[in-house]
Parts: structure tokens; C-alpha cells; sequence
């Protein structure tokens, strides 16, 4: 099969395109054919070494955690799936090997959900690791109906879809974001503030009561959060660890299949919206590193993989 891998830590000059070893499919594994994977973030900060603390990784390594595809056969006592089914994933194994840029990839079931009949290939690739972020994290704050959530980030994949999500569980959200994505933010059901310095007297002009819970998916913003959050309120984030020494939550999102079969029905039956900012070809992933890498794009980055079958 043919495969994006990298033999060395570095930048995204030292990706390849070329071919590797089909994926062994063991007792409830579930082989894919891939249709298109998301570039995230961890990515390329799990190519350059960042992780290495954290994360086994095997060279040569295929890269990515996102993807969607079509069940293209299963291993022993995997029942949940048949070939042909459609299905996402938010693929992280237990160490860095066989990703999701590659032809085929093989997944454990559990990790598995079906794909979003409202959304196409590439768009449902964008869902699993941003939309099962701002899910958990939502669920786990425990926000309720009526209430106010600030979301610092509205404006990128996992922020866009943490308003979508929000507003689902009947919450009044407000929103950070630049000026350029003011409308952007509003239209998925946000009012947008403008980040940077006065934010927290931005947000208490629009509650000055304070808000109910706070998700923090881009990082330092922890003075503001606490400055504007309601005596009781809950707060949350995905890039700040100091956030737990203040009362918060510090999280990073978990390969649960039960969960992105929940956000995917979620998905389908409220109409949402995943942000799609770039396509690129399989043999073009080191530019879509590169792209995702500059930090300044509106959704998701997405390596189409074989989308003519």
C-alpha cells in the first residue's frame, strides 16, 4: 500500500511517499480502507519529537490519529462492523506506528464509530479527534441547559465544533475569536468576543454575573478565565496544565468509540458543521503539515486519500 512515513524525528521534510507493508488485522481488529485523515496538531508535534517523553513511537512511523473509510475486512471475534460499512475514528493506538495517512489501517473495533451520513469524506475525517475533544471536555465540565459557556478558540476545528456542541446541550455560549471570524463564530450559534488584552471586561460587559463554565482549547488564557467565571462556575482546558492548580480541569481526549458514535448521531441529527480549510492529495501531506503547522487556518486540514472508489 502506499503510505506517508518519516524514519527520523524532524520537520515535515522528512516525510515520505512510498510503499509500505499492508497492516496485520488481529482478533477484534478492524481493517480500513482509508478515504480521507485530518491533520492535527499532534501531528507534527509527535514528528518533531515533542512527545517523545510521552509517546513509544516506532520508525519507520505512518503518521496520523483521524481518519475515515470504508471497512474493507474484520479479524477474529470483531462483531460490532461488516465490510462496507462506513465508518471515523479517532485512531490512537498505544504507541506511534500504523496511522491514518496510508491506503489502510488497521484499528482496534472499540475505537470505532459509524460515519456521519450528513457529512462527506473529507468533512467526516475532520470530526473524530477535534469534535470527541470538545465533546468530552464538555461532558466532563457537565453543562447544562441555561447555562453560560466561554469557549476560547470558536474559530478552530475543535472550538467550531465545541459551540455546535454546546449549543446542543442547550447552552448560551460566547465565543473568542478574531474579527475575521466574528460571523463565522456567530453563525454557529456563538456570540464572538475578541481575544487578546480586555477580554475579561469584554466578556463581563455581555455577563456580568460571570459565566458558567469555561473550555479552553488554544491555551493561555487562564487569567481571563478566572476573571470572568461565575462563583461555582467550572473551567477546563486541553493546552494549559496549570489550569488544575485553579480549580480547573486539565485534559487531553480519550479513543472511545461509545463517544464518537454519540457525537456522530449528534452530528446527524442537528445538521453540524465541520469547517473543512484545506484538501491535499496523499503524496502533498508534507504540505498539509506545513499548512496546519502556521496556525492561522479556519477548520480542518484534510489528506484525501482515495476518494474515486
Amino acid at each position: 500500500m502506499k503510505a506517508i512515513t518519516y524514519s527520523r524525528y524532524g520537520n515535515p521534510d522528512v516525510l515520505e511517499y512510498g510503499d509500505q507493508p499492508m497492516p496485520k488485522v488481529g482478533p477484534g481488529m478492524v481493517l480500513v480502507k482509508v478515504r480521507a485523515a485530518a491533520v492535527n496538531p499532534v501531528d507534527w508535534k509527535i514528528m518533531a519529537g515533542y512527545l517523545d517523553a510521552a509517546l513509544d513511537l516506532g520508525f519507520p512511523a505512518i503518521p496520523g490519529w483521524d481518519v475515515a473509510g470504508v471497512v474493507e475486512s474484520v479479524g477474529i471475534d470483531a462483531r460490532q462492523f461488516k465490510p462496507g460499512d462506513e465508518v471515523i475514528a479517532y485512531g490512537r493506538k498505544d504507541y506511534v506506528h500504523g496511522g491514518s495517512f496510508a491506503e489502510y489501517i488497521a484499528l482496534p473495533e472499540r475505537v470505532l464509530a459509524r460515519k456521519p451520513a450528513s457529512l462527506g469524506w473529507n468533512e467526516a475525517a475532520g470530526l473524530p479527534l477535534a469534535g470527541l475533544t470538545a465533546y468530552q471536555v464538555l461532558n466532563r465540565l457537565g453543562v447544562k441547559a441555561g447555562e453560560t459557556v466561554l469557549i476560547h478558540g470558536g474559530s478552530g476545528g475543535v472550538g467550531s465544533l465545541g459551540i455546535q456542541i454546546a449549543v446542543a446541550m442547550g447552552a448560551s455560549v460566547i465565543a473568542t475569536a478574531s474579527e475575521k471570524n466574528h460571523e463565522f463564530v456567530r453563525s454557529l450559534g456563538a456570540e464572538p468576543v475578541a481575544y487578546g488584552d480586555g477580554l475579561a471586561d469584554r466578556v463581563r460587559a455581555l455577563r456580568p454575573d460571570g459565566v458558567d463554565v469555561v473550555a479552553d482549547f488554544v491555551g493561555g488564557n487562564l487569567e481571563a478565565t478566572l476573571a470572568v467565571l461565575a462563583e461555582g462556575g467550572r473551567h477546563a482546558s486541553i493546552a494549559d496544565s496549570a489550569a488544575e492548580k485553579h480549580g480547573g480541569t486539565w485534559m487531553w481526549v480519550t479513543p472511545v468509540g461509545a463517544d464518537l458514535q454519540e457525537l456522530a448521531d449528534l452530528v446527524d441529527s442537528r445538521n453540524m458543521h465541520v469547517e473543512v480549510a484545506e484538501v491535499f492529495p496523499l503524496e502533498k501531506a508534507a504540505d498539509a503539515f506545513r499548512s496546519n503547522m502556521e496556525g492561522h487556518t479556519r477548520g480542518k486540514i484534510i489528506v484525501a486519500v482515495d476518494q474515486d472508489s
